[in-house]
């Protein structure tokens, strides 16, 4: 076969390949669905807390929720770098555990200053652990699902990394959608319980990426 045969051949039915703009929209409107989704789940089975069960203690929501939007603004901005090929986002992605530091110091520097170490098991396990555990995985699952749907609109390379990140913001998503229900207000359950919610579902995230995202 001729050269010029060849590329004929190979040029032939080609589709091009979507842009950049297309791959953000994709992504933005994956983070949306997904967050409303999560807060959707979390009314139709948990529910919002209520003034029955001690009502909102803002200032606690608030450190919840702005825990959860940093890792979910870092992550979101990594993702934007791992969705093109070739990019490892490595700077980037050490800033991701910088929250998470953060966050497990102030837990231990709180303990700390409690004068008694009989109150840390109520502090660090709260009154609703298990729900904890429970609900953020599930809330993550289809900001995860539609984050995947995203990224393979893309073309990612590093596939454990892009899936772990995918985790993270998911579960933070979850973990959002959980603060709203959430009846524990000490900084030690956030560090311990949020945390580690958070970083299962990165981990997870690590586990299927290589699967899920593969081309």
């Amino acid at each position: 076969m001729k050269t010029d045969q060849l590329i004929d051949m190979l040029s032939t039915n080609l589709e091009p390949v979507k842009g950049s703009g297309q791959v953000r929209k994709a992504f933005a409107m994956a983070l949306v669905i997904g967050g409303a989704a999560s807060f959707c789940l979390m009314l139709a089975t948990v529910g919002m807390r209520t003034a029955a069960s001690g009502g909102f203690h803002p200032a606690f929501l608030v450190l919840k929720l702005l825990f959860m939007l940093v890792l979910i603004a870092v992550g979101t901005a990594l993702l934007a770098q791992l969705i093109r090929p070739g990019q490892d986002g490595r700077r980037l992605y050490k800033v991701v555990f910088l929250p998470v530091l953060f966050v497990g110091l102030i837990g231990v520097v709180t303990l700390a200053f409690q004068p008694s170490s009989a109150a840390w098991g109520r502090m660090i396990m709260g009154t609703q652990w298990a729900t904890c555990v429970l609900c953020i995985p599930l809330f993550a699952t289809i900001p995860f699902a539609a984050l995947i749907w995203a990224l393979r609109k893309g073309a990612p390379t590093n596939l454990t990394r892009t899936g772990a990140i995918a985790g993270l913001v998911a579960g933070a998503l979850g973990a959002a959608a959980y603060a709203f229900h959430c009846p524990d207000d000490s900084l030690p359950f956030i560090a311990v319980w949020y945390r580690a919610m958070v970083t299962l579902c990165a981990w997870i995230g690590a586990r299927l990426g290589p699967w899920l995202l593969r081309w």
